[in-house]
């Protein structure tokens, strides 16, 4: 029967390592295995229905044995997800062709908002510090949080009690690895038991890497950085149902790169030192107590900065991003139904300000009254989830939530505030033992929020907002088919999203509007379109395990295929993507594994629509997107035959394939005056070596 514990039969186990550990799995019956689910901050279990078949989960096996340093890594092998930049400062997520700006992206629940530099990614973590990570593909459940029209990823890092060993209060865990393209990474993480099940982990992760090569063997200018993370973690249980975590994080990213990161470093280019920082402080508090009502609480800080010494220009530039708010939820279990009614609350601010004069910048303190810009936006949300388990067969998931969005342009006077409501309903029925149909629709909507840092300065008679600016609505369909017995999974599932009154600062200004305006101005530029599906198998039998995975879609504005030169921080057209992994792991001591990944070529691509528009070309143009594969190879090894000591040894991009990323930025260099438009290579033939001791 479909129980609440375990919902649907977990689509998230074909994305999961074929290689998972046996206690990863529980047996629910006889008849049915499945990946043991999590909530929606991964501390508790999982009740989702909207939109199932295509969520995936990345567990900290599989984030282990690849040795994943960026999130390219992260995604590498997750269904309908892929990311571009090729550079780890400028990797962007792209979930069925949206750009993770129109994503809910969190970490232990505190939401990760705003753009730094266009040029670069707003999303940055470390692999190391990660338990597991949750995608959730299209609009879905209330609980998603704001603006959650793509979806919504949710990363949780690890805890301390959990990585005791048993009977033991203090442990800890150095690690060593070397990239043959080309750097190193090392990284040192203690942990103890303070009393009971309460404990602290405490890490630092470092990383250097030098420009690599592609697989043509040119090194690729710009595409070096030194990482170094520290990270503090504070939490447990303290007994009767409480649970409480409190973590701080710190990252900083420095490195020389070119003037936009996503493109490539011509030749006579010059560099710019830049640097990269991020603090985080979030707070996690839970009861539950078995009984029939449970609480979840979370609270965060967060500060994002970036500078770019451009020194040939306007000299040192900053932006910052300050993110601040709470989530307040109850869980209650009520005969057939399990509720969940929460609040939340965001506060979002971002500036960018001329660094170069020591007069117009304080450290942690610009003053928008000199030499920088500002705007802030305050977001409220209320929501509730009810799943309802109707009979052994059925169950059935509905829910709503009221957000309200207030943006105010602190610089230049003015703003919006926008509301709406969201519905969403979804079910899940068992037509015969291992074989479930899912069914769901669901809405999201999202209001105008802080811009891009680097586009903040204005002409003050110049106006940033289209006057009636309408917020974006989307609705998501999705339906399919689920089987899982006896150690196949097999899943198929169509979906159709749309978003009305896209909110897009487009490329350029028609130069003969009245009045005159600049190149930032945010207007409603029609509706977005990704429709396709999704087919994943795999199959699991003693120490061999296979999977495999295709998806197609095509993201539409206006009825036009979106790209990432023009419709920056929407979305990105690529070609149909497919995967097939096999494992062998006899024990625990050794696992095994090999994946090819095959994005299939995009021919007659049309672009500069916009150009067009405004004459600046005669006619829209064409480009192509090559089809290109990978083969990656993985291996763990413990030969003392526990975890005290593993080798691990990997091989990206085994052929050594020279590919620019479909999720990166297209090749325009064909079309005259456009030559410097194109994503940057990806890295070719790359070996990595790893160790780790635990003590």
């Amino acid at each position: 029967m479909i129980s609440i514990r375990a919902g649907l039969l977990a689509a998230a186990a074909l994305s999961c390592p074929i290689g998972v550990a046996a206690q990863d799995v529980v047996q629910e019956d006889s008849d049915r295995v499945a990946v043991e689910p999590r909530d929606d901050d991964g501390e508790g279990d999982a009740i989702v229905v909207v939109g199932k078949l295509t969520d995936s989960a990345i567990n900290r096996d599989e984030i282990e044995i690849t040795q994943a340093n960026n999130l390219g890594d992260l995604f590498r092998r997750t269904p309908s997800v892929s990311v571009g930049g090729a550079i780890g400062i400028a990797e962007k997520i792209y979930v069925r062709g949206l750009e993770d700006a129109q994503l809910n992206i969190s970490i232990d629940g505190a939401q990760i908002q705003g753009t730094l530099f266009h040029h670069v990614g707003r999303v940055s973590v470390e692999p190391e510090l990660l338990e597991s990570v949750d995608v959730q593909t299209g609009a879905g459940e209330a609980t998603s949080g704001f603006g959650a029209i793509g979806g919504a990823i949710r990363f949780r890092t690890r805890d301390a009690v959990d990585l005791l060993e048993p009977g033991r209060d203090i442990g800890g865990i150095v690690r060593a690895g070397w990239f043959s393209n080309e750097g190193y990474k090392l990284s040192a993480t203690g942990y103890g038991r303070i009393a009971g099940d309460v404990g602290i982990i405490a890490s630092y992760v470092h990383q250097n890497r030098d420009p690599y090569e592609d697989g043509d063997g040119n090194l690729v200018t710009g595409s070096g950085a030194e990482q170094n993370v520290g990270f503090v973690k504070l939490g447990g249980n303290v007994g009767i149902g409480h649970d409480f975590s409190l973590s701080y994080e710190q990252r900083d990213e420095t490195g020389e790169f070119g003037a936009r990161p996503n493109w490539p470093v011509l030749e006579g280019d010059t560099l710019f030192p830049a640097e990269a920082k991020r603090r985080t402080v979030i707070g996690n508090y839970r009861y539950d107590a078995g009984g029939h009502i449970g609480v979840e609480l979370t609270a965060y800080w967060s500060k994002a900065e970036f500078e770019l010494d451009r020194f040939d220009r306007w000299g040192l530039y900053g932006a910052r991003i300050e993110n601040w708010g709470g989530d307040a939820r109850v869980n209650a279990a009520l005969g057939a139904h399990h509720l969940t009614a929460g609040v939340e609350y965001r506060n979002d601010s971002v500036t960018s300000a001329y660094l170069a004069d020591p007069a117009m910048w304080q450290p942690w303190a610009w003053d928008p009254a000199i030499g920088s810009f500002s705007e802030e936006g305050e977001l409220v949300g209320i929501y509730a989830q009810d799943r309802w388990q109707v009979s052994n067969q059925l169950l059935v998931s509905f829910g709503a939530r009221f957000d309200r969005y207030d943006l105010e342009l602190v610089t230049y006077g003015g703003g919006l505030v926008s509301d709406g409501v969201s519905f969403n309903i979804g079910a899940d029925y068992e037509i015969l033992p291992g074989l479930v149909a899912n069914a769901g629709y669901a809405e999201a909507f999202r209001g105008k929020e802080i811009g891009d840092a680097f586009t903040l300065e204005h002409n003050a008679a110049w106006a940033i907002l289209q006057p009636g600016l309408r917020p974006e609505q989307v609705n998501n369909i999705e339906a399919g088919l689920a089987y899982d017995r006896n150690g196949l999974y097999a899943s198929a599932a169509y979906y159709r999203m749309e978003i009305a009154d896209v909110i897009l600062d487009q490329l350029y200004r028609d130069r003969t509007a009245t009045p005159l305006q600049n190149n930032t101005f945010y207007e409603n530029v029609g509706n977005f379109r990704s429709e396709g599906f999704e087919i994943r198998a795999g199959y699991r039998t003693g120490a061999f395990g296979v999977s495999a995975f295709y998806n197609h879609y095509n993201p539409e504005l206006n009825g036009a295929p979106v790209n990432g030169y023009e419709h920056l921080a929407l979305g990105n057209t690529l070609g149909d993507q497919w995967n097939i992994s096999a494992t062998f792991d006899p024990s625990r001591n050794v696992a095994l594994v090999a994946s090819l990944t095959r994005f299939e070529r995009v021919d007659d691509l049309e672009v500069l629509f916009r150009d067009a528009e405004l004459d600046y070309v005669p006619s829209t143009q064409f480009i192509s997107k090559p089809g290109y594969t990978t083969v990656d190879l993985f291996a763990r090894w413990r030969p003392f035959r526990t975890d005290r000591l593993e080798l691990l040894a990997a091989v990206y991009n085994l052929f050594d394939q020279t590919y620019i990323a479909h999720a990166s930025v297209g090749d325009y260099t064909a079309i005259p005056d456009y030559e410097i438009v194109r994503g940057v290579n990806e890295p070719g033939r790359n070996i990595r070596l790893g160790a780790s001791f635990r003590f």
